[in-house]
């Protein structure tokens, strides 16, 4: 029975408990965004980076490994993954300097995964979970064993900032997402069980959108491994999925976030739906495998059919298969064997993984496929599976078949286009999850092509040049929105920044043409209409747009345009005095004359604060960036310092940082406040 032939299924039962992907965002080796992910992945593209020894030694190599004959000199990379927009997310450099570039990237995307949905990150909707999880990184290590780092920031800083537990608050926190926020970790299955979790908690109404994914940033730094007999790690730096020749997996890197919300909700509020989520998944293999890094057949099997029952729907009425697929000899054996198992009511499943493309994202892999899916069905295309030659043996007599060209997705009579996802964590933890083709979107009546003012704003003019010349080419392709969505979605779904301009249009083509000459710094606005809401906008001012004429939508849009500078990495192929800022060493003299402690107490202030010289000192504390993080730390170098104890309430008055400083000084010489950092310390200790 082939898939075409599969049983009369009713493809809307169990949409009541149905979830939609309105959202996505992502960077993966060789692309750093999801349409030239899209486009490698079509293609066939092997986006894995081959070294030079020069390059390897200029990052840090050992250059006795790199001549070990077993060194294999290519990853899967993520090239300047150190480049963080960090007053975008409000962090000072010393703090972006420390905080692990995981966090920084993950951050990155899920600002762009809310874009995508059409929802403003600083004003997402009420009630938004944040479920994510990541990897160990060096970064991390290094600043874990830095002594220095913890004299100059606080070890209790140093963790939070680079510690993977904090991946989800940090994103809750900058974006101000009051839903539950949960760190996920079941190793390399982590942000498909994140996925999982997100499905549960809509469906249970722990929230009512949800970010999941996961990111893997092991090191900044390009890098080979060493390959060993009987190890995971290819030994020609190519991964082979169900291939006769397959001998290993890549170390790769990667970051993955998509938006959910419940199907009804995500409909009756005009979201941009990308795919459906019918049904998903988890199980362990337990002790049922011959060891704890090996997989295993049954709960493999059983997490697939759990799935597609929760889904209402049988496994036959698969399509395609995204595997786990690590191109090792054991895993894909038993994969394939589980697989196969599950699906054995089908015939011609088409089956491959994007392990072959982009290598080994750990964390991030199941975002990575669950993606790579969701793309294919938006495309109605399979995508390759590369660099196999010749497919196992035991596909012959499996209901699977290995996708090695690009070939069109055929729809069916009675059911949509439907695919599954698996994922596997080292420790057995199996995940599955069934995706479904996005509905077709229901009529609705449309208002006739009045002139409508499409508002733009970036934090700099290149970056402001930067997304015009990007929404320009949207809107002039053949499948450009509506202009009234694109109105809707820039006014209600992007950010306010200092750096705006706006373009007035009736329809498609002329918008495209006006952003492409605001772009290019020749955009005549005498030409154009002035509008008076749009010349308020570019004075800065905060404009109550008019409702739109008939009914709007919102609409995948270019993203923000991030352009941070370099934060670099700490690395443990450094010497420690490299690798993290020189701690500032306590003045045991006792403090001089008045104005000396004075200017003491103001670089303390401005150092802590990352603030621009002195006239920082005319903001407040809170104005100034500063947290409860900070109010630690500070009066940590406050206590050692200058020999000041400074209450808690200090930090939170409403007065310039310069009377802030002026009362410190004068707490010193009247000995005020003794102990008050002790209560701090155990009232934080006490709250975390």
């Amino acid at each position: 029975m082939t898939t075409e032939e599969v049983p009369t299924q009713d493809p809307t039962r169990g949409l009541e408990s149905a979830v939609a992907v309105v959202g996505m965002s992502g960077r993966f080796p060789g692309a750093r965004d999801l349409e030239s992910y899209w486009a490698n992945l079509r293609d066939g593209v092997c986006s894995l980076s081959t070294f030079s020894e020069k390059e390897l030694l200029a990052d840090g190599a050992d250059a006795a490994e790199l001549r070990n004959p077993a060194h294999v000199a290519v990853q899967g990379r993520l090239p300047d993954a150190d480049r963080f927009e960090a007053d975008l997310f409000g962090f000072g450099r010393t703090e972006a300097a420390a905080l692990d570039p995981q966090h920084r990237v993950l951050l990155e995307t899920a600002w762009a995964a809310l874009e995508d949905a059409g929802h403003a990150p600083l004003n997402a909707p009420p009630r938004t979970g944040v479920y994510v999880g990541g990897s160990p990184t060096e970064h991390a290590l290094a600043a874990g064993t830095d002594p220095a780092l913890a004299a100059s920031i606080g070890a209790l800083q140093v963790r939070i900032l680079t510690d993977r537990e904090f991946l989800a608050p940090w994103i809750s926190y900058r974006l101000g997402l009051d839903g539950p926020s949960m760190t996920v970790q079941t190793a390399c299955s982590t942000s498909l069980t994140a996925v999982h979790l997100a499905v549960q908690a809509l469906l249970l109404g722990e929230c009512d959108t949800a970010l999941a994914g996961g990111v893997a940033l092991g090191s900044v730094r390009r890098q080979g491994y060493v390959h060993y007999q009987g190890g995971i790690f290819s030994p020609d730096g190519r991964c082979r999925p169900f291939d006769e020749k397959a001998a290993g997996t890549v170390p790769g890197s990667g970051v993955g976030v998509l938006v959910l919300r419940r199907l009804e909700d995500a409909l009756a509020d005009g979201d941009p739906v990308r795919a459906v989520i019918r049904g998903t998944a988890v199980t362990n293999d337990g002790s049922g495998k011959v060891g704890f890094t090996a997989p295993g057949v049954h709960q493999q099997t059983a997490a697939i059919t759990e799935a597609w029952a929760a889904a209402g729907l049988e496994p036959s009425a698969a399509q395609y298969v995204e595997a786990h697929g690590t191109g090792t000899e054991l895993g894909d054996r038993i994969e394939l064997e589980a697989a196969s198992a599950a699906f054995a009511g089908g015939t011609g499943i088409g089956l491959g993984s994007v392990k072959s493309n982009i290598g080994h994202a750990d964390a991030a892999a199941g975002a990575a496929a669950l993606i790579k899916t969701i793309l294919m069905l938006e495309h109605a295309t399979l995508a390759p599976t590369v660099d196999v030659t010749s497919p196992v043996a035991a596909l012959r007599q499996s209901p699977l078949r290995l996708v090695t060209e690009a070939e069109q997705w055929p729809s069916r009579a009675g059911l949509p286009r439907l695919a599954g996802v698996t994922s596997v964590g080292i420790g057995g933890t199996n995940v599955h999850v069934v995706v479904q083709e996005a509905p077709e979107p229901r009529p609705r009546a449309r208002a006739a092509g009045q002139p409508v003012v499409l508002p733009l704003s970036a934090r700099t003019e290149p970056q402001l040049a930067v997304l015009a010349e990007r929404l320009a080419e949207r809107l002039g392709a053949a499948d450009a929105p509506p202009l009234a969505d694109v109105a809707h979605t820039l006014r209600t779904g992007r950010v306010a920044m200092p750096v705006r301009a706006y373009v007035v249009a009736g329809e498609g083509q002329e918008a495209a043409e006006r952003l492409t000459a605001l772009a290019e710094g020749r955009l005549d606005t005498t030409a154009a209409t002035a509008d008076a809401l749009g010349e308020a906008w570019l004075r800065g001012e905060e404009v109550a747009w008019p409702v739109l004429d008939g009914e709007v939508r919102r609409v995948r849009l270019p993203t923000y345009p991030f352009a941070g500078e370099s934060h670099g990495a700490l690395t443990l192929r450094q010497p420690p005095a490299q690798a993290s800022p020189e701690p500032q060493a306590p003045d045991p003299s006792p403090p001089g004359p008045a104005d000396e402690l004075e200017a003491a107490v103001a670089r303390l202030v401005i150092e802590a604060l990352d603030l621009d010289g002195a006239a920082g000192l005319a903001q407040t504390y809170f104005e100034a960036g500063g947290d409860s993080l900070t109010a630690v730390h500070l009066a940590g170098r406050l206590r050692d310092e200058v020999g000041v104890d400074v209450p808690i309430q200090l930090f939170l008055e409403p007065i310039t940082l310069k009377d802030m400083t002026t009362r410190i000084v004068g707490m010193k010489r009247g000995g005020d406040a003794d102990g008050a950092l002790d209560a701090l310390l155990a009232e934080f200790e006490a709250e975390s």
